[in-house]
């Protein structure tokens, strides 16, 4: 009897550790939910209900002038949306392009935000995935925050950029360290997937699942976070600007595609 006691007890001392084993494989940091998706299926025009666009000459001494419902220059097909910025003539500018988003009919706040691109290259181009404070319209830029979730510039064939802004950075540039990037082969010339996963206290930015930096809060630094409220998405290819273009611009890329195959949003369980 006293051998099968001490083999029950061993036994039940096995059990229980490969219980607490399992117990911590099963537990995991978070969980994601897909909520909301955006997959390109209706050729066409962008989904007006989804689907916003800046107008004209918006920023950073940018050479394009973006158009509003011009399938030259944004529309749905074959399953994607297809941005093309185009060398033309354009209401006061040799370039065109278009700049999509979700101000009012779409917002986002925490969770994970990826978009499957393929982004076009060249000395010029300028294709990003971005966000910004809904609140934009009433406390303007630096104020309402910017999260850019994917900037690429054509005159550094291989290297994406993740950035953020708020007043914090602009009023004192360099005080913490708010931009990363990688470096990937040739990214024009496959679809990738880009990421940032929004938490209460860090924003983690994401190439293929591969997270290449993480911006976190810094109670020292108030002016520093501006990502505690809803924000929307946009989507487009700026030509030339301030960074894009301090390389000039090869007029040879154009027409230039920037083909999105979708948008989805997840968040916390």
């Amino acid at each position: 009897m006293a051998k099968s006691m001490i083999m029950r007890a061993l036994l039940l001392m096995v059990l229980s550790a490969a219980q607490v084993v399992s117990c911590s494989t099963q537990e995991s940091p978070q969980r994601l939910k897909l909520v909301w998706a955006e997959e390109f299926s209706a050729s066409g025009l962008p989904d007006p209900g989804l689907w916003s666009y800046e107008v004209g000459f918006i920023r950073n001494q940018e050479a394009q002038y973006y158009t509003a419902g011009r399938p030259e220059n944004a529309r749905v097909e074959g399953g994607c949306l297809v941005i093309e910025s185009r060398k033309e003539d354009y209401a006061g500018a040799k370039y065109t392009s278009a700049s999509v988003n979700t101000l009012g009919k779409r917002d986002f706040l925490y969770g994970r935000i990826e978009v499957r691109a393929k982004i076009p290259t060249g000395v010029g181009s300028w294709p990003a995935i971005w966000m910004m404070g809904t609140d934009i319209p009433r406390v303007y830029w630096p104020e309402c925050g910017e999260i850019d979730i994917m900037e690429y510039v054509g005159y550094e064939p291989g290297r994406i950029y993740a950035t953020v802004h708020t007043p914090g950075s602009v009023n004192h540039p360099g005080l913490v360290v708010r931009g990363g990037h990688i470096d990937i082969p040739d990214p024009f010339a496959d679809f990738h997937v880009y990421a940032v996963e929004w938490h209460s206290d860090r924003l983690d930015f994401f190439v293929d699942d591969q997270k290449y930096f993480s911006y976190k809060k810094d109670a020292r630094y108030p002016d520093y976070w501006r990502f505690d409220k809803s924000f929307y998405l946009l989507l487009n290819t700026a030509i030339g600007g301030n960074w894009g273009g301090q390389m000039g611009i090869d007029d040879s890329i154009f027409p230039l595609k920037y083909t999105i195959d979708y948008v989805r949003y997840y968040q916390w369980e």
